[in-house]
C-alpha cells in the first residue's frame, strides 16, 4: 500500500477515534498535506474532517500547508518511529518534511495536528 493509498484512510482512522474528534472541538481548518507528490485537501470543522479531497485542487485555498517525501511518511508512520521520524519538526529539521502558510491554526492545535497526522501508525502495514 502506497503512502498516499494509508493517509487517504485518514477519515475511518479519525472517525475510530472520539477522543481527538473531542480535543479538537474548536478547530475549523482548511489545510493541504502533500504525501510525496501527491496532495490532499484537509476540511476541519469542529474537531471532525468533513471532507478530505485527494489530488491536485485549482484555486483551492488553505491556511497552511505541510509537505512531506514518501519517505518521510513511511518511517513517521512506524508503528515506533526512529529518532530524527517521530515527529513533524522532526522530519522538518531533516529537511524531509516542510511548512507552508499561515502557520496560526496548525500551531494553535500542535497536539491536535501531530496526533491527526501520526493515525496512520495504527494501520496493520505499520512495522
Amino acid at each position: 500500500m502506497s503512502p498516499a493509498e494509508r493517509f487517504a484512510r485518514l477519515p475511518e482512522l479519525l472517525a475510530a477515534d472520539p477522543d481527538l474528534c473531542r480535543r479538537g472541538r474548536w478547530l475549523n481548518a482548511d489545510c493541504r498535506i502533500d504525501i510525496g507528490a501527491e496532495p490532499f485537501y484537509l476540511t476541519l470543522r469542529e474537531g471532525a474532517l468533513a471532507d478530505l479531497a485527494r489530488g491536485p485542487r485549482l484555486l483551492r485555498s488553505v491556511a497552511f500547508s505541510i509537505s512531506g517525501t514518501e519517505e518521510a511518511w513511511l518511517r513517521h508512520w512506524q508503528q515506533v518511529p526512529d529518532p530524527g521520524w517521530h515527529d513533524l519538526f522532526a522530519l522538518t529539521k531533516r529537511g524531509a518534511a516542510s511548512f507552508d502558510g499561515d502557520l496560526r491554526p496548525l500551531l494553535q492545535n500542535l497536539q491536535y495536528f501531530k496526533d491527526l497526522l501520526a493515525l496512520p501508525r495504527r494501520l496493520p502495514e505499520a512495522n
